[in-house]
């Protein structure tokens, strides 16, 4: 798998790259995972419905064809695009989803963070009152607020063409975190959003990109 660090892009012209570079593809196409930063944007997943779009003001919002609801992409956030032929890794997509999250765990475990999973919500949250704690979750999440005490950390939103994956997984570093207020986010009215910085964790853009991208590429290594 070829590593491309891409920096600082706009969303639109990245996700159309993703689509042209499916798009002509062929068997022998060697996989490839992008490592970039977005403008601030609002992304809006294939079933997003406008009414979980709540004050957007200046920040556009683009129509993309990944699974998910609206999430927020903007500096300070490490998104990580594997391009990736998952009949040649053998590997169905509910997997698939299983190692992006496990390398997003991995990273913040690095950093001295658990991270934790909830069943039916892809992505990644910590526990706001104990980032650093190992205790797992117990039981079922209440069903009345699912994400109570939590905060999300990584939004997971891919699409499937002929077998091959494009879009992927978004870390949030250190940003500015207040347009997740401007929506619901993935679709969770309330939800709460967090950073490594916001739990005390400094930590670069760069250095959490390089580490990303490591963790991802062990994890989707045939």
């Amino acid at each position: 798998m070829q590593q491309r660090l891409l920096g600082r892009r706009a969303y639109a012209e990245t996700l159309q790259a993703m689509v042209d570079f499916t798009a002509r593809r062929t068997p022998d196409t060697e996989d490839e995972l992008w490592l970039v930063e977005h403008d601030p944007v609002f992304t809006q997943g294939i079933a997003g419905r406008a009414q979980h779009v709540l004050a957007p003001g200046d920040i556009p919002v683009v129509q993309s064809n990944r699974g998910g609801q609206v999430t927020y992409h903007g500096p300070g956030q490490v998104v990580a695009y594997p391009l990736v032929d998952l009949r040649r890794l053998r590997m169905y997509v509910k997997e698939y989803v299983y190692r992006l999250e496990q390398a997003v765990l991995k990273v913040l475990e690095a950093h001295g963070v658990t991270g934790h999973r909830v069943a039916g919500a892809p992505g990644i949250y910590v526990r706001l009152d104990d980032p650093f704690g190992h205790a797992a979750l117990a039981g079922p999440r209440p069903a009345d607020d699912p994400f109570r005490g939590l905060g999300k950390i990584a939004a997971l939103g891919i699409k499937v063409s002929n077998h091959c994956s494009y879009h992927g997984v978004a870390l949030n570093v250190a940003m500015d975190l207040s347009p997740f207020e401007r929506i619901d986010p993935c679709g969770y009215a309330g939800l709460r959003t967090i950073d490594l910085a916001t739990l005390g964790v400094q930590a670069d853009w760069q250095t959490v990109a390089g580490q990303l991208g490591q963790r991802l590429q062990s994890q989707l290594s045939p």
